[in-house]
């Protein structure tokens, strides 16, 4: 089963038109008509010092961790079933793949990085959702091994999605209409051509390699589910653009597929 890194934008892809809201909506028509078993999701939006998976024994809680928005948007729920089963697997193969401190939580849900492009994806909520959690204080190459650590689950049915942005400074924004600055178009490209061309160590090490790096991330937590869903992959993982686009001027929507080799 392939892996896939979206880039998912702030809850307002859910009222507005936008082309990733038409991209995500297409998902099982499109994108991957397959019904998985379950999803493991891994979120920007979701950060702690050692991997932790959340264990959920009945529907998820929604986590409306956004401020600003309209009303409504904080009554929406999107109570998708737990998945305890395999959140005890992602906790048995990542300890088998030494990390040892990795642990599980019994009463989170799913944030907003997890339920807003779920909602467009797969609305009915029926699939059994569970997420993961990203570390900063580590790098690239730490999130790249938990992938490669949870790769066993492609073959049992479950659809590991990363969910982050290729480009990510809320301080850069613009309007959405304006055109993308010089720097996140290079970093985006940059990416984009790195993955095509399997160069998966550089894109390790996006920091040191990947032009204007600390400009597109000033922090790192919306690149990490990309290095999770590569790792997941597989060393010889074959990338596509599924998806890009721009948003608020300067956010990329790229989105990728990868696919062992």
């Amino acid at each position: 089963m392939e892996t896939f890194f979206l880039s998912h934008g702030s809850p307002r892809l859910l009222i507005k038109e936008m082309q990733v809201r038409r991209f995500l909506e297409s998902w099982k028509s499109k994108v991957f008509p397959e019904a998985p078993k379950a999803i493991l999701l891994i979120s920007a939006h979701w950060e702690t010092d050692e991997p932790v998976v959340n264990y959920i024994d009945g529907p998820n809680d929604t986590i409306h961790d956004f401020t600003g928005f309209p009303k409504h948007l904080y009554e929406l729920q999107y109570p998708a079933p737990g998945a305890p089963e395999l959140a005890k697997r992602v906790k048995e193969l990542l300890r088998n793949g030494g990390f040892d401190s990795a642990e599980e939580d019994r009463t989170r849900g799913l944030d907003h990085g997890a339920w807003v492009p779920l909602m467009l994806m797969y609305p009915e909520a029926n699939i059994p959702v569970c997420q993961l959690s990203v570390q900063t204080n580590k790098d690239g190459t730490h999130h790249y091994n938990m992938g490669k650590a949870l790769a066993p689950l492609k073959e049992e049915g479950v659809l590991i999605i990363g969910s982050g942005s290729a480009t990510h400074n809320l301080m850069k924004q613009g309007p959405d209409d304006a055109p993308a600055p010089s720097w996140a178009v290079e970093f985006d490209n940059w990416l984009t051509e790195s993955l095509l061309n399997g160069r998966h160590e550089d894109v390790n090490h996006y920091d040191e390699k990947g032009p204007s790096a600390k400009i597109a991330h000033p922090e790192p937590e919306h690149f990490y589910p990309l290095h999770v869903a590569l790792g997941a992959a597989g060393e010889n993982a074959k990338a596509e653009l599924i998806h890009h686009s721009w948003g608020s001027s300067s956010i990329s929507y790229s989105s990728y597929k990868f696919k062992a080799a």
